[in-house]
């Protein structure tokens, strides 16, 4: 049975984000160890026998910071207009910059540590700051960050998923999957939001510079959204590695 997959991918390294600088509208570029291992997890993990195939993913949905575009280039999907090649890869997902996924808008803490705002909160006889249930003062609050996660995951479902869930593998015809680049705060309020939970009770998840995120679906049904957390390697990959090595 086929069950669509929505994959989620944090932009690669940055200084503020080895810093441990918080980094919103401030548009900073990957470093050089940044954009190599984008280019490594590209290798590792797409292609047509890899977890991100390029030709099921029907649409692409990136920030618009330019190092989540420029992450997004790296992965070398294969997409036409968008600069790395990829390995001989071919995706027709139209790729969609979407404001709704632009990372939690920090305000008056845009470029400041979590250590240093603690801090400051001290000094002001402030209580202990936790931007999952308090929001950003000058910024975003947990309710604006979820309004904009649920216009997102509503559209991915009746766009893309509710035709092909549940159907015997082979039927669906039209590609499936999604593919959102984004930043570290968005997509785990978006994976939070994904399977219901309130972001203000804070969703417990980490999302490591580049890393990769699976969100699907139990029991092929819509209304069971679930966060994958691994998934096996299929038998005649592991074969033909095994002939490699």
């Amino acid at each position: 049975m086929t069950t669509p997959r929505v994959f989620i991918i944090r932009h690669g390294e940055t200084q503020w984000s080895l810093n441990g600088r918080h980094t919103g509208s401030t548009d900073i570029p990957l470093t050089a160890a940044g954009e190599k291992r984008v280019r490594a997890t590209g290798r590792a993990l797409v292609g047509p026998d890899r977890l991100i195939i390029p030709s099921n993913l029907a649409h692409v949905y990136v920030s618009p910071r330019k190092r989540a575009q420029r992450t997004l280039e790296l992965l070398g999907l294969g997409i036409d207009g968008l600069g790395e090649e990829g390995e001989g890869h071919k995706c027709g997902a139209k790729v969609e910059v979407r404001e709704e996924i632009r990372e939690w808008e920090y305000g008056d803490y845009e470029g400041v540590t979590s250590k240093d705002i603690q801090e400051e909160r001290e000094r002001k006889g402030e209580g202990e700051w936790d931007i999952w249930r308090d929001g950003c003062p000058g910024g975003e609050s947990p309710q604006d960050v979820t309004a904009r996660c649920d216009k997102i995951i509503a559209e991915i479902r009746e766009r893309f998923h509710a035709h092909a869930i549940g159907k015997p593998k082979g039927s669906v015809k039209e590609p499936y999957d999604v593919l959102i680049v984004a930043h570290g705060h968005i997509l785990r309020s978006f994976a939070g939001r994904w399977v219901g939970k309130n972001i203000a009770d804070n969703p417990s998840l980490i999302l490591e510079a580049g890393g990769v995120g699976t969100l699907s679906y139990e029991h092929h049904r819509l209304n069971e959204p679930a966060i994958l957390l691994g998934g096996a390697f299929m038998s005649d990959v592991v074969e033909e590695a095994d002939k490699q090595s």
